[in-house]
């Protein structure tokens, strides 16, 4: 996946300043910076939720024209998106909230979709939950319901935006632990976070971002090794408990 540069105005100030971005199968790359800095837009826009203003998309050598709707939708079929606060249907169980794209999208039968859903349930440990509605679950839970989601419509690339910073801190790391397997598997993904022992131990490029520009990018080890004289480390090392 290639974001060429990109760029968007909103509300008249420049979100994202001709970004550049490069993304190869099963890399994980991670985005982090202070809020207001570009994240969250950029992945909407890598999805086509926002539009840009200028600069493309490109998903495995074809460019993207977001004014074909047919060819918007199958793009967005092979880009999955989790967002902060989970995006679950209140009145569906957790297996229906994750059946009724397979349904309504690719056309499959209730029972097909079914199977389906609770395969991907069962992958992010939660099959046992399978017929609890969104209140009944915890946040750890509703979070994974949108992993699993996503997952039942075999994306190419997965977008992840702060999908744990609505959660308390003891049910981070059950999130974590599914988008570090997803990862390990060799799922191709874009995640921003403040997660920074995620970002050590998972990514495979860091990219900082500030006033709508990537500042900084590389492999942890460069950007976040304690000593080094980078932007990332400055920012990390303020947010609470350190690196």
């Amino acid at each position: 996946m290639r974001v060429v540069g990109i760029s968007k105005r909103l509300g008249g100030r420049r979100i994202l300043d001709a970004i550049h971005l490069e993304l190869f199968k099963g890399q994980t790359k991670v985005l982090i910076g202070p809020s207001g800095g570009g994240k969250s837009t950029l992945l909407q826009c890598m999805n086509y939720l926002i539009f840009p203003e200028t600069g493309f998309i490109e998903l495995e050598g074809q460019t993207i024209d977001p004014r074909n709707t047919k060819a918007l939708c199958a793009f967005r079929q092979q880009v999955g998106m989790i967002f902060q606060d989970f995006n679950l249907f209140d009145h569906l169980t957790a297996v229906d909230n994750v059946a009724i794209a397979l349904r309504k999208v690719r056309g499959w039968s209730r029972r097909q979709a079914l199977e389906r859903a609770m395969a991907e349930l069962e992958r992010v440990g939660l099959a046992d939950k399978a017929t609890l509605y969104p209140a009944e679950l915890s946040g750890g839970q509703k979070q994974r319901v949108s992993i699993a989601r996503a997952l039942a419509m075999d994306p190419k690339v997965m977008l992840l935006d702060e999908p744990t910073s609505a959660l308390d801190p003891e049910l981070v790391s059950e999130v974590l632990a599914v988008i570090r397997a997803l990862a390990q598997g060799g799922m191709t993904m874009v995640m921003a976070t403040h997660q920074m022992g995620f970002a050590r131990a998972v990514a495979d490029e860091v990219l900082f971002m500030e006033n709508g520009r990537i500042i900084e990018q590389g492999p942890p080890a460069a950007l976040l090794t304690p000593g080094a004289a980078t932007r990332t480390l400055d920012f990390c090392s303020q947010l609470e408990g350190g690196i």
